[in-house]
């Protein structure tokens, strides 16, 4: 017999209707909910031991059609799980202005979520899923043990995917929360995948620390495994809360870090506790903001509005990362640039001291809103980001003229090494746009060290293996020409456009050190004047780029508007070169 009820009708309604139907009839019942065409429920009469009729939920069909009572009692089970911790922090989130973790996922991958999850049941036996809100046993709720870990499809990719759920024990992390991460990351090394973590944890659970803190295979392990994965996966770390102590080092160990403004911090230790080590008084916001990373630490590479802000920058991120090492960056089909590189010449001054904007020269190169810039307010003397030249992703490093004239300070020649080294990591072809007059002298930057800092800049352009090309927009003093991949550092290309310099230092340097006393010497000051002059004439004749290129320092000088398709033309060459390396374990500079 078949019984169609309403699609409101709930699963429970629909077996109570097959059984009564059943017992009256003692006919074998199909009960079809709203225009299923297949049974919702069916309800079998089988003879009992009298041989008298009972009738029993078979759940599904002989066919197997339908789930069974023990199947959606797992499916409640799930449903129990995936609401996290207990109501009162829920309705929290929305106060704090941040999704709960589900509703997060769906953001990121669509409203089916990840693809798969592993660990869901993490501590089920220790807590008690039927708990009632407000009771005693619901602050004990630690469903998934607070972690969600598993892969979804973002944007087409396949990545794996660790989110922490802070409605459960603010997002803490235990032993079964570890022993999901550390597979998690383990199985990203096997399977060549990007990781994703959207981190919002309080850190390592206190309460609960033993068996998983110091242990060989405990939160310590986290740390270690990234430093495996750093280079042979793309790590991409979002942070949507306080991360203090342990927490803080997944986004520093990340390739990049997106903070999220007015709700993410980064910090080594609690405002509470830093008070209690120092005395010194100071709110999360300014001991570890976004603001404080952006600028000062570089800890962060991008700063977002908010959720779905966050999602956006990293969906453009990942456009110009390959999966792994092992695979080419992905390549797109090439527009033009957003402002005609014809006009390129007119943006550059003639006068070497002038400031200058270097985003117009890069707009005029790359193609058009390719350029996606990082740590943007860290180190603002270099830019560094990734742009596309005709489709190709490449890593741009360019001195920016209008901080600070371009010099090169400790904390953007850290920034440049950095950026060099992932470049060279997953096999992004890098662009040097040159207009520096060196690095920085002076007694502030000698304590900040800048000696050090350029020696890092100095290695990763050394040691970078990837196709790199260099472009002496306007001038390049100093050891600024060899932190920029300058003749000596292995380039496929020094190209130079029309009135650029190359010298140990600029003009008015070079003659105040060699000719300060004979100048000095002279009185009048019109005739000093004059001098001064004529021996910067002569210095700049001696340091011209046709010069260069008459000595094939330079490989090409190059009309402005014809360097970008000169760029796209020697990128697309070079793009299978192979560098040898010494043989040996590894440096000693980074």
């Amino acid at each position: 017999m078949k019984v169609h009820i309403a699609a409101e009708a709930s699963h429970d309604e629909a077996s109570a209707i097959a059984a009564a139907v059943a017992e009256h009839t003692g006919r074998t019942v199909e009960v079809f909910v709203g225009d299923a065409e297949t049974p919702t429920i069916v309800r079998e009469v089988t003879a009992d031991r009298d041989g008298g009729g009972a009738n029993r939920d078979a759940g599904v069909d002989t066919d197997g059609r339908g789930p069974t009572e023990r199947e959606e009692g797992l499916r409640e089970e799930i449903a129990d799980i995936e609401c996290g911790g207990p109501q009162k922090y829920r309705e929290r989130l929305a106060d704090q202005g941040k999704l709960f973790v589900r509703d997060r996922l769906k953001l990121w991958f669509g409203e089916e979520g990840l693809d798969f999850e592993d660990g869901r049941f993490a501590n089920f036996d220790h807590w008690h899923p039927s708990a009632p809100e407000g009771s005693d046993d619901d602050g004990d709720r630690l469903p998934a043990d607070g972690l969600v870990t598993g892969a979804g499809t973002f944007e087409g990719r396949k990545v794996h995917v660790a989110a922490n759920d802070f409605t459960v024990k603010a997002g803490s992390i235990a032993s079964r929360g570890v022993e999901k991460f550390l597979r998690l990351q383990q199985r990203a090394l096997k399977s060549g995948r990007p990781l994703l973590y959207l981190v919002d944890s309080s850190g390592g659970r206190i309460d609960e620390q033993r068996g998983f803190f110091a242990n060989r295979e405990g939160i310590g392990k986290f740390y270690y495994n990234h430093s495996l994965l750093s280079g042979a996966v793309p790590q991409i770390c979002v942070l949507y809360g306080p991360c203090i102590a342990g927490a803080a080092y997944t986004p520093v160990f990340a390739d990049f870090t997106v903070m999220v403004r007015g709700m993410s911090a980064l910090a080594i230790a609690s405002p509470r506790m830093v008070e209690m080590v120092t005395g010194e008084d100071i709110d999360l916001e300014t001991l570890g903001g976004p603001d404080l990373h952006a600028r000062h630490s570089g800890s962060a590479d991008l700063v977002a509005d908010d959720e779905e802000h966050a999602r956006d920058l990293v969906a453009q991120l990942i456009t110009y990362l390959p999966d792994s090492a092992d695979e080419k960056p992905p390549r797109t089909e090439g527009v033009a640039p957003a402002a005609d590189p014809a006009g390129l010449d007119a943006v550059i001054p003639s006068e070497p001291n002038k400031g200058y904007d270097m985003h117009r020269v890069i707009e005029r190169l790359v193609d058009a809103g390719s350029f996606f810039e990082l740590q943007a307010q860290y180190g603002p003397e270099i830019l560094t980001g990734f742009a596309r030249v005709d489709g190709r992703p490449v890593g741009v490093v360019a001195n920016q003229p209008s901080q600070r004239a371009g010099a090169i300070f400790p904390d953007s020649a850290r920034k440049a090494a950095g950026f060099v080294w992932t470049c060279d990591a997953y096999d992004i072809p890098l662009l040097y746009l040159c207009d520096t007059p060196g690095f920085m002298a002076g007694s502030s930057v000698e304590k900040e060290g800048i000696l050090e800092a350029g020696k890092r800049m100095i290695y990763a352009t050394s040691q970078a293996t990837v196709p790199k090309q260099c472009v002496v927009v306007r001038k390049a003093y100093g050891a600024g020409i060899y932190a920029m991949s300058g003749p000596a550092y292995d380039p496929e290309a020094t190209l130079a456009l029309p009135g650029s310099e190359i010298a140990i230092m600029g003009p008015e340097a070079a003659i105040n050190a060699v000719y300060a006393n004979k100048l000095d010497a002279i009185e009048d000051p019109e005739e000093r004047a004059e001098r001064e002059r004529e021996l910067r004439e002569a210095y700049r004749e001696d340091i011209d780029v046709h010069r260069m290129a008459s000595e094939v320092v330079v490989d090409e000088i190059l009309p402005p508007s014809d360097l970008r398709a000169e760029l796209a033309a020697r990128f697309d060459l070079y793009e299978d070169v192979e560098k040898d390396r010494p043989d040996k374990k590894h440096g000693t500079i980074l």
